[in-house]
């Protein structure tokens, strides 16, 4: 998840570290923060593997800066990891999220549709936080207050993210121009 928010942030624009550490704080931070600890190795693999340029430049203060920007091969496995999403992106919603943040840089409108099709297809497997015998336990079934409550939201959320992903299926499925990557802001 790390590095794919790495190659997707640089995918937009060169970024200074702590610019992106900042980005991808703000997309999960509250979640599964970043820490310097894991943010600058992982810069420093893709540097290492060809996937990241890195260049100075003077900074505010006597400190030179580091920018760091995506080079082809970078932007290749962005490519890769966004066709191909390990199955717990599909299934964490916060990783997930991570996905559809980028999802857009990929060009091919089917590639993005069998994406949100994997994701539905995980959506639609009966499932609990909860289970009895094996089989999942319903909201209405669960004899606690507050499991009904959390399985009562997950239902709703599950619901709604169904539809948004059927909706934009039928949108990526029929050729409409104002919604293809390259005009994505």
């Amino acid at each position: 998840m790390l590095e794919l928010s790495i190659l997707g942030f640089l995918a937009e624009e060169p970024l200074h570290g702590y610019e992106l550490k900042e980005r991808i704080k703000a997309l999960s931070g509250h979640v599964r923060p970043v820490s310097d600890g894991a943010l600058y190795p992982a810069i420093t693999r893709l540097i290492k593997a060809g996937k990241l340029d890195q260049h100075e430049e003077p900074g505010a203060s006597a400190a030179p800066r580091r920018t760091l920007s995506l080079t082809d091969e970078g932007r290749e496995d962005l490519l890769e990891r966004l066709r191909r999403p390990k199955q717990v992106e599909i299934t964490d919603q916060v990783r997930f999220n991570t996905v559809l943040t980028f999802l857009r840089h990929l060009p091919d409108r089917r590639e993005q549709a069998a994406v949100l099709r994997r994701r539905l297809e995980f959506l639609d497997t009966p499932t609990s936080f909860f289970y009895e015998g094996g089989e999942p336990v319903r909201a209405e079934d669960s004899g606690d207050l507050f499991r009904e409550g959390m399985l009562r939201v997950a239902r709703a959320t599950g619901a709604a993210e169904r539809t948004w992903l059927e909706e934009a299926i039928a949108r990526l499925s029929r050729a409409e121009p104002a919604d293809s990557p390259a005009s994505a802001p």
